[in-house]
């Protein structure tokens, strides 16, 4: 579990044979065999490491739903180790498993802030609200905007996050990892399950709690 608050940028040293090396700073202050790492906001664990390197194993899964197959040696990415219980939950609860790709249509920069607006498939959208929570290449974000009819939302950075993330490097047409607010993941799931098994006994209990009821009463 993560919180979506980057540590540090680390640096692709290599990627290969489904193998990828990085190369960070701060991580490592507590970093353990085993222990997961947030890499542009996909969960990894740490299969070797050794003077301020570590390796990670990537699946083909991972590489079908991520940006992380576009990497190259000398690329930035964002870093954040998991996080611990008694730990400030600065961001949002990220669970570091990305949902999809999303596009960046434009980057629009002036003095004071960054709007950033990405473009994702119908299937992404759904769960991005206006004001709520979106994890982009792990980074914990509101959303600012939401166009429905282009498919694409869009979240304002401030200067710092531009800093020190690889938002800074990012340019019309990149790949970006989302990953959607989980709690409205789980409320949707939850609405269309109406048949329960217990025992391996099944109750056909439909409930009265729906979407046309959140709808009809202001949710």
């Amino acid at each position: 579990m993560f919180t979506g608050i980057i540590e540090e940028m680390g640096i692709v040293k290599s990627i290969k044979s489904k193998v990828i090396t990085i190369e960070a700073n701060k991580i490592f202050d507590d970093l353990k065999l085993g222990d997961s790492v947030a890499v542009n906001g996909t969960c990894l664990t740490v299969s070797s490491f050794s003077n301020k390197i570590f390796n990670a194993d990537i699946t083909s899964e991972t590489l079908s739903r991520t940006n992380l197959g576009d990497l190259k040696s000398g690329f930035k990415v964002n870093l954040e180790r998991a996080l611990t219980l008694n730990g400030r939950l600065g961001g949002h609860i990220v669970s570091g498993h990305v949902d999809g790709i999303g596009i960046v249509k434009n980057i629009s920069k002036n003095a004071e802030d960054i709007e950033l607006i990405i473009e994702c498939h119908a299937n992404l959208m759904k769960y991005i609200i206006e004001k709520g929570s979106v994890a982009v290449d792990g980074i914990s974000l509101t959303v600012a905007k939401v166009d429905t009819n282009k498919n694409n939302f869009s979240v304002a950075i401030i200067p710092h996050t531009l800093k020190e993330t690889v938002l800074y490097y990012k340019k019309s047409g990149d790949k970006v990892n989302i990953e959607n607010d989980i709690i409205g993941k789980y409320v949707e799931k939850l609405l269309s399950f109406n048949d329960f098994n217990f025992n391996n006994e099944t109750n056909n209990k439909n409930s009265n709690i729906n979407m046309e009821f959140l709808i009809k009463n202001g949710y």
